[in-house]
């Protein structure tokens, strides 16, 4: 497997206003520079929300994950590069033709991820919902299989769970980044996802990035839940 560097840790900004989603990149300083704002944050605010979040200094994951026809998402990544997002998320999929639009879009400043199975479906849902048969699915074959797309796209890298990380490390190397979201404390709730991992899992499975949400946000101390993330990634 290619060596890999420390995972970048993204804290989710899950919140539904600015106000809200600031006062968390202000109390976590130093101690983290890059944020996730997703639906739920982008929805109520608006693309205001990612400026301000970068006019702090930090970098912004865009994670909308697009999923329409090769035109709209270009337009729609085009516009995530003008607001200084970093990274963006697309349905793998979407298929070879929009992958390629959203990453000539995306240009070199806004990274596209393409995002191949959610981490909170299981087999059994991904045979249902895609197609597969009446049995379950192995979800490391569609992840490989979603993965070879985003790379014959020249995609930044790819979204997929822990538990998937190291084969696709082992298979693309440094052609693909690998952002590993659904990440939990050791014993920790799973809430509503069904493929999760704690912190070192995910850096001992190759990834480039590690998303953490409730771990921290949630977390009586929040900066020193932070400083736990950090210890924990290496």
């Amino acid at each position: 497997m290619t060596a890999t560097m420390r995972p970048t840790p993204i804290i989710a900004l899950d919140v539904p206003t600015t106000e809200q989603a600031l006062a968390l990149v202000g109390e976590l300083g130093g101690s983290c520079r890059f944020y996730k704002i997703g639906n739920e944050l982008f929805t109520n605010v608006g693309p205001e929300v990612v400026r301000r979040v970068r006019a702090s200094g930090a970098d912004v994951f865009l994670d909308l994950k697009l999923h329409d026809i090769p035109n709209t998402v270009a337009g729609g990544v085009r516009a995530a590069a003008a607001m200084g997002a970093r990274l963006v998320t697309v349905h793998a999929t979407g298929g070879l033709a929009m992958l390629r639009a959203a990453v000539e879009a995306g240009g070199t400043g806004c990274g596209v991820l393409a995002v191949t199975v959610l981490t909170s479906l299981t087999s059994d849902e991904i045979a249902r919902s895609w197609g597969r048969g009446r049995g379950p699915v192995e979800v490391g074959d569609e992840v490989l299989r979603l993965a070879e797309l985003a790379a014959e796209a020249g995609a930044h890298g790819i979204v997929c769970s822990g538990r998937e990380a190291r084969a696709v490390r082992e298979r693309f190397g440094d052609r693909l980044t690998v952002l590993v979201p659904g990440v939990r404390a050791a014993g920790g709730a799973v809430q509503d996802q069904a493929r999760v991992v704690t912190p070192s899992e995910a850096s001992a499975a190759g990834a480039t990035y590690v998303v953490v949400g409730r771990m921290v946000t949630g977390a009586p101390d929040r900066l020193a839940a932070m400083a736990a993330v950090n210890s924990e990634l290496g």
